[in-house]
């Protein structure tokens, strides 16, 4: 059995989620990917015990918790009124996304063709508003992790090191009946998610043939960083071919795992 847990996160700090490059613009995605928060959850608590085991902690997280992907609001939205990305671009990346400039210095001069522009996502709106992350952390029965304590001390995407990336929660976790309006199933061995027809799956979701007519949307190859022996995000994971979040279920209402890291899989 599963217990999902609907979180909200407060911006503090911009945060930059890597994507992709277009000549010198680093673009970040305008949500938070699950395997994102799994891995700052993992080294808060790592640290928090003085410990350098990055990859146990990892390994019983993914034991004991599922993560949805996370996605903004803001102050002037009622909680659950998540404004997805695919719904009207140009207004979501208008309000929520924004950019900061740097140079590589040669005696405080900038270096030629150095000049670098990052993508993020905004603590405040363009109207002024605070921006916040809605999403669900799923905690399986008798799991013994601390996370809720961790949770609001974690630091999210690139850019750490400049104070990128801080949240905090204003309130504690909270139990839901339904995971961003979808329906779910906690008794199964994965928590399992209820998608109707013509809604949208809101996770990279594993991609098969066996599918295609049923779901409508892009396909890209999914790579994370992995930390491990002493080297911080020295490691690609390997690359999952998936279905991208805002793909549409075309034919009929499906049924949808939550796995390790995030992914979603068909349910079978």
């Amino acid at each position: 059995m599963w217990t999902f847990y609907q979180v909200s996160l407060r911006v503090l700090s911009p945060i930059h989620i890597g994507w992709k490059k277009t000549s010198n613009l680093q673009q970040t995605r305008f949500y938070v990917p699950a395997k994102t928060i799994w891995g700052a959850l993992t080294a808060r608590i790592t640290r928090d015990k003085n410990s350098s085991d990055y990859k146990g902690t990892g390994n019983k997280i993914n034991e004991n918790l599922r993560f949805s992907y996370f996605y903004p609001y803001d102050s002037n939205s009622s909680l659950n009124e998540c404004e997805f990305p695919w719904e009207n671009p140009d207004n979501f990346t208008w309000k929520y996304i924004g950019s900061y400039q740097s140079a590589a210095l040669e005696n405080k001069t900038a270096m030629e063709g150095m000049l670098h522009e990052t993508e993020c996502i905004l603590p405040k709106t363009r109207d002024g508003n605070q921006v916040y992350l809605l999403g669900c952390i799923i905690e399986k029965n008798e799991c013994n992790i601390d996370w809720k304590t961790a949770l609001p001390k974690i630091q999210i995407g690139g850019e750490r090191g400049y104070g990128w990336g801080r949240v905090n929660m204003d309130n504690k976790p909270a139990k839901c009946k339904q995971f961003f309006g979808y329906d779910f199933d906690p008794s199964q061995e994965e928590p399992v998610i209820k998608i109707p027809k013509g809604e949208f799956i809101l996770a990279h979701t594993l991609a098969s043939e066996a599918y295609q007519q049923q779901i409508g949307g892009n396909i890209e190859p999914f790579v994370g960083r992995i930390t491990e022996n002493g080297r911080f995000g020295g490691y690609f994971s390997e690359a999952r071919i998936c279905w991208i979040p805002g793909s549409k279920l075309v034919n009929s209402d499906m049924n949808f795992k939550i796995c390790e890291n995030g992914f979603w899989s068909v349910q079978e």
